[in-house]
Protein backbone atom coordinates (compact mmCIF):
# COMPACT_ATOMS: atom_id res chain seq x y z
CA UNK A 1 0.00 0.00 0.00
CA UNK A 2 0.72 3.69 -0.58
CA UNK A 3 0.17 6.22 1.47
CA UNK A 4 -0.58 9.34 -0.56
CA UNK A 5 -1.31 13.34 0.77
CA UNK A 6 -2.99 15.57 -1.74
CA UNK A 7 -2.60 19.54 -1.54
CA UNK A 8 -3.12 22.78 -3.33
CA UNK A 9 -6.64 22.94 -2.83
CA UNK A 10 -8.46 26.17 -3.14
CA UNK A 11 -11.41 28.72 -3.50
CA UNK A 12 -10.37 30.65 -7.09
CA UNK A 13 -12.62 32.47 -9.71
CA UNK A 14 -13.18 31.25 -12.76
CA UNK A 15 -10.03 31.77 -15.56
CA UNK A 16 -7.72 31.17 -13.05
CA UNK A 17 -5.51 28.79 -12.51
CA UNK A 18 -4.33 25.82 -9.48
CA UNK A 19 -1.88 23.21 -8.93
CA UNK A 20 -2.70 20.35 -7.25
CA UNK A 21 0.02 18.25 -5.35
CA UNK A 22 -0.01 14.71 -4.36
CA UNK A 23 3.12 13.08 -2.52
CA UNK A 24 3.90 9.36 -1.64
CA UNK A 25 4.73 9.45 2.59
CA UNK A 26 5.62 5.31 1.71
CA UNK A 27 6.68 3.97 -1.43
CA UNK A 28 8.14 5.25 -4.55
CA UNK A 29 5.58 7.01 -6.91
CA UNK A 30 7.77 5.20 -9.73
CA UNK A 31 6.05 2.09 -8.89
CA UNK A 32 3.01 3.17 -10.12
CA UNK A 33 0.48 3.99 -12.26
CA UNK A 34 -1.23 7.48 -11.06
CA UNK A 35 -4.50 9.45 -12.07
CA UNK A 36 -6.83 12.28 -10.86
CA UNK A 37 -9.92 11.76 -9.87
CA UNK A 38 -12.87 14.76 -8.85
CA UNK A 39 -16.32 13.94 -7.10
CA UNK A 40 -18.73 17.09 -7.20
CA UNK A 41 -21.68 17.11 -4.40
CA UNK A 42 -24.35 14.22 -5.82
CA UNK A 43 -22.19 13.01 -8.46
CA UNK A 44 -19.98 10.39 -9.12
CA UNK A 45 -16.70 10.06 -9.06
CA UNK A 46 -15.22 11.25 -12.30
CA UNK A 47 -11.72 10.11 -13.86
CA UNK A 48 -10.07 13.08 -15.04
CA UNK A 49 -5.89 12.27 -16.21
CA UNK A 50 -4.17 9.47 -15.73
CA UNK A 51 0.00 8.78 -16.22
CA UNK A 52 1.73 5.64 -16.33
CA UNK A 53 5.23 4.65 -15.46
CA UNK A 54 6.79 5.73 -18.69
CA UNK A 55 4.90 8.94 -19.01
CA UNK A 56 2.28 7.97 -20.97
CA UNK A 57 -1.32 10.32 -20.16
CA UNK A 58 -4.92 10.34 -20.79
CA UNK A 59 -7.38 12.97 -20.12
CA UNK A 60 -11.07 13.49 -19.92
CA UNK A 61 -12.57 15.26 -22.74
CA UNK A 62 -14.24 17.95 -19.99
CA UNK A 63 -10.48 18.63 -19.20
CA UNK A 64 -8.39 18.20 -22.40
CA UNK A 65 -6.52 21.43 -23.45
CA UNK A 66 -6.62 22.73 -19.77
CA UNK A 67 -5.25 20.23 -17.11
CA UNK A 68 -2.01 18.64 -17.15
CA UNK A 69 -0.75 15.34 -15.49
CA UNK A 70 2.99 15.35 -14.84
CA UNK A 71 4.84 13.75 -11.85
CA UNK A 72 8.64 13.86 -10.71
CA UNK A 73 9.97 10.69 -9.41
CA UNK A 74 12.78 12.29 -7.58
CA UNK A 75 10.72 14.03 -5.36
CA UNK A 76 7.37 11.07 -5.19
CA UNK A 77 5.29 13.95 -6.30
CA UNK A 78 2.52 13.87 -9.01
CA UNK A 79 1.08 17.31 -9.53
CA UNK A 80 -1.99 18.75 -11.93
CA UNK A 81 -1.90 22.01 -13.49
CA UNK A 82 -5.29 23.31 -13.82
CA UNK A 83 -5.54 26.29 -16.10
CA UNK A 84 -8.80 28.06 -17.18
CA UNK A 85 -10.80 26.85 -14.62
CA UNK A 86 -14.13 26.88 -14.68
CA UNK A 87 -17.31 26.82 -12.13
CA UNK A 88 -17.87 23.18 -13.31
CA UNK A 89 -14.17 22.23 -12.17
CA UNK A 90 -15.60 22.72 -8.61
CA UNK A 91 -15.27 19.55 -6.90
CA UNK A 92 -13.29 16.90 -4.31
CA UNK A 93 -9.96 15.97 -5.84
CA UNK A 94 -8.24 13.00 -5.46
CA UNK A 95 -4.76 11.42 -6.21
CA UNK A 96 -5.25 7.26 -6.61
CA UNK A 97 -2.26 4.92 -7.43
CA UNK A 98 -1.83 1.64 -9.13
CA UNK A 99 0.77 -0.71 -8.99
CA UNK A 100 2.32 -1.46 -12.41
CA UNK A 101 1.80 -0.71 -16.14
CA UNK A 102 -1.92 -0.59 -16.79
CA UNK A 103 -3.67 2.88 -16.23
CA UNK A 104 -7.29 4.61 -17.15
CA UNK A 105 -9.89 6.89 -15.49
CA UNK A 106 -11.71 4.04 -14.04
CA UNK A 107 -11.99 4.11 -10.37
CA UNK A 108 -12.34 0.65 -9.42
CA UNK A 109 -8.94 -0.19 -11.38
CA UNK A 110 -6.94 1.87 -8.44
CA UNK A 111 -6.10 0.63 -4.93
CA UNK A 112 -4.47 3.17 -3.35
CA UNK A 113 -6.58 6.71 -3.03
CA UNK A 114 -5.44 10.07 -1.06
CA UNK A 115 -8.29 12.04 1.41
CA UNK A 116 -8.84 14.72 -1.06
CA UNK A 117 -8.12 18.12 -1.47
CA UNK A 118 -11.14 21.02 -2.70
CA UNK A 119 -11.26 23.05 -5.41
CA UNK A 120 -13.86 25.87 -5.81
CA UNK A 121 -14.38 27.66 -8.57
CA UNK A 122 -17.06 30.87 -8.54
CA UNK A 123 -17.64 32.57 -11.73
Amino acid sequence: QVQLLESGGDSVQAGNSLRLSCRSLTNPLSWYSMAWFRQAPGKEREGVTAVDRFGRTTYSDSVKGRFTISRDNAQNTLFLQMNNLKSEDTAMYYCAARFGTIFGLRPDDYTNWGRGTQVTVSS
